[in-house]
């Protein structure tokens, strides 16, 4: 039997690989005889890197960089053996580099993924794929277009404080010392969301709250949003305020594509590309796909319901996996999902759930493959 594991990452508990390598050890006690094909997924988020160099072959690089509130950080990225890097901007500019306490949407910056990749541009790369899921930050992409020497300038010339809080004040961007290698670097931005930049599905109205902003937080980082898509298009002639996925990473996405000639694209899509995903599922007699929380929200182009998508295109059964099933996950079912199971085995808590995930996840890939010799 031919068997395919593609599961995203369990946030904050375990990566994509590790999940896919404890659902075999349960495979494997059943059916040691079976093929297993295990390709571990991400859509830009969490383990995107990982993802990319598991999949190619390549090399990880780790650098000093300046975190959300400039703070000095350590990030990695990768560098593949085709010789396009892989940077998750979570790396430098991240939520989880910050404390609760510390989440403040108006002075976080994007610097340090700018800093990410000036140095690979300056390595000699010339394809960059950037992952932007998780983000601190809501400044439009202005910190990483300082750290590649774009300066946003007061009416006065004095160059804007870091974060979104202060765009309002922007009269003018300088563009003339711009690092000279970015206009011949093709950049790809995998983005796993459609969201404006602006308005009530925005950057700031969506994202912000669970940024550390409050309403009227909100409120100012959206107007200044607004105000900073006005002077890109006066000074650089670029149309932001439309562009789906504009409003991803507090504004990355259209930072991304005003100041650096990026392009956005599902990250799914690009990963389904770089590690042959399709020709995988053609080849399994069946394909488990799992991620720490599977709901009806899941079929809104998230990794497992994309990979379903493919398996239903070539009718291979789909055993969907994950650590808690939440609200109207049974609409996967019309979706190209066969099964769909839950890890716990009982009441149990988060804590135990993360503490024992990778006894559940073989435990599942046991029972699950048992069911399936049944068929």
């Amino acid at each position: 039997m031919n068997i395919l594991i593609s599961p995203d990452s369990f946030k904050d508990c375990l990566t994509a690989a590790e999940v896919a390598s404890y659902v075999e050890q349960g495979i494997q006690r059943v059916m040691p005889e079976a093929n297993v094909n295990k390709i571990p997924l991400a859509d830009g988020g969490e383990g995107f890197v990982q993802t990319m160099l598991a999949a190619i072959g390549g090399e990880l690089v780790s650098i000093e960089v300046f975190d959300p509130l400039m703070r000095k950080t350590k990030a990695n990225y990768g560098i593949l053996k085709d010789g396009a890097a892989v940077i998750e901007m979570a790396e430098a500019s991240g939520i989880e580099k910050l404390k609760a306490e510390e989440r403040n949407a108006l002075i976080t910056t994007t610097y340090g993924t700018g800093q990410m990749i000036k140095d690979v541009i300056e390595k000699g790369c010339k394809k960059i794929i950037i992952g932007i899921g998780g983000s601190a930050t809501n400044d439009g992409g202005t910190g990483m277009a300082l750290a590649l020497g774009y300066k946003f300038q007061d009416k006065n010339g004095k160059q804007l404080n870091e974060g979104g809080g202060d765009l309002h004040r922007l009269a003018k961007i300088d563009n003339s010392n711009v690092h000279p290698k970015i206009k011949g670097t093709e950049i790809v931005v995998a983005c796993d969301v459609d969201n404006p930049l602006c308005g009530e599905r925005g950057a700031s109205a969506i994202y912000g709250p669970q940024k550390g902003a409050t309403p009227e937080m909100v409120d100012t980082l959206d107007k200044n949003l607004a105000h900073l898509a006005e002077v890109i298009k006066a000074d650089l002639g670029k149309e932001v305020l439309s562009i789906e996925g504009g409003g991803a990473a507090g504004g990355l996405g259209a930072g991304l594509v005003a100041f650096t000639g990026a392009k956005l694209e599902k990250g799914f899509d690009i990963v389904k590309k770089e590690t042959n995903l399709e020709e995988a599922v053609k080849q399994a007699d069946i394909v488990f796909v799992g991620e720490g929380k599977m709901d009806y929200q899941t079929k809104n182009g998230k990794v497992p319901w994309g990979v379903a998508q493919i398996a239903q295109k070539y009718d291979k059964p789909v055993i969907g996996f994950a650590g808690y099933l939440g609200d109207s996950y049974q609409e996967l079912y019309n979706e190209g999902f066969s099964a769909i199971f839950s890890l716990s085995n009982g009441p149990i808590s988060l804590e135990e759930s993360i503490e024992n995930a990778p006894k559940l996840l073989a435990d599942f890939g046991e029972l699950a493959i048992r069911a399936a010799k049944l068929l």
